[in-house]
């Protein structure tokens, strides 16, 4: 389905990923509808920090992804949805799981059964690689058996299901996107690279994490944005589960090092027990094969290796570095 000339409505456009996929397709020349959390500020969240002429060509739909009606009249008029509107701190997630459960699946339901009833022509489902738990395989095909080891991780399973199960009842043209470890400009200090960047840039010395064995595949917001269009614009990923992820592999303790590296300083690295998750709880690799991806989207990332983490991780360090930014996050917290 092309894209040109359609309506699309992105929810959890106020988000990390959400924004920079708005931006992306706006810079693309679409129609964008964006769904942002309402909000007693008016704020639109990281919506709010684009040119103004790019702000101005949105149309800004404030309300709460856990409302149907609201999310029905947000379809309205609109040719395709991508589903972005997510809790997704997995910490938080041992703290209120019933807000999961509310946000993630019945929110998802909200999108799915509008979608339905106004024959919206594509419905883009945004899942996580933490679906996939510890890898009992790599790299993690689509394939690869779920297992729900967070409140977080089962909210995304039951939503993704729930996605797929719309196919197939009712032939809703859904895609569900699987992202591995997302990071770059924008994102949270719940997630362990902003954690890692804003603790050094802010003088410590020591830099505060939780488990520095576990494994991830980071890829950059660029790479993942360029992915969910690629997608969308590929007839035959509907009704298909897509992994995305860099090709590369690393630690959590050797990202430390890396970006250390990076801005130049000695860094010394202390588990602190606030930010380990529960025993069973850790997912302890995650490593994406990306060739669904490529075969039925035509997408490769272009922040693959090491060489491009590289390059990804700078353009970050860049973004979060300056005063504007780094003030906005409380490096001195553990976030949940």
């Amino acid at each position: 389905m092309s894209l040109k000339t359609k309506k699309i409505l992105v929810t959890g456009a106020d988000g990390f990923i959400g924004s920079h996929l708005v931006e992306h397709l706006l810079e693309e020349g679409h129609d964008v509808r964006a769904f942002v959390l309402y909000n007693s500020f008016n704020s639109w969240g990281w919506l709010d920090t684009l040119p103004v002429k790019t702000r101005d060509s949105l149309d800004i739909f404030s309300g709460d992804i856990r409302d149907p009606h609201g999310v029905k009249k947000a379809l309205t008029d609109c040719d395709a949805v991508m589903h972005l509107a997510a809790l997704i701190g997995i910490p938080y997630s041992y703290h209120s799981p019933d807000s999961y459960v509310d946000t993630n699946i019945k929110g998802t339901l909200n999108v799915l059964q509008a979608a339905r009833e106004l024959s919206i022509k594509r419905v883009l489902h945004t899942s996580t690689s933490e679906v996939y738990g510890t890898a009992r395989f790599v790299p993690i095909t689509e394939d690869h058996p779920l297992q729900g080891q967070s409140p977080y991780s089962a909210s995304k399973i039951g939503a993704d299901q729930l996605a797929l199960s719309f196919h197939q009842s009712f032939q809703t043209p859904v895609t569900v996107v699987r992202p591995f470890n997302t990071y770059g400009p924008r994102q949270s200090a719940r997630a362990v690279i902003p954690t890692i960047i804003t603790q050094i840039a802010n003088g410590a010395k020591i830099v505060k994490l939780g488990s520095f064995h576990p494994t991830r595949d980071f890829s950059f917001v660029k790479d993942i944005v360029r992915a969910f269009s690629a997608c969308f614009e590929s007839d035959q990923t509907i009704g298909e589960t897509i992994n995305f992820g860099s090709d590369f592999e690393i630690s959590i303790g050797d990202t430390a090092s890396l970006i250390a590296e990076i801005m130049g300083v000695n860094l010394e690295i202390k588990t602190e027990s606030s930010r380990t998750r529960p025993p069973k709880g850790e997912v302890e690799r995650l490593w994406a094969d990306n060739s669904k991806a490529k075969r039925f989207a035509g997408w490769t990332p272009q922040y693959g290796g090491l060489d491009g983490f590289k390059r990804g991780l700078k353009e970050t360090i860049k973004w979060f570095t300056k005063s504007g930014h780094l003030a906005q996050y409380k490096s001195h917290i553990c976030n949940i």
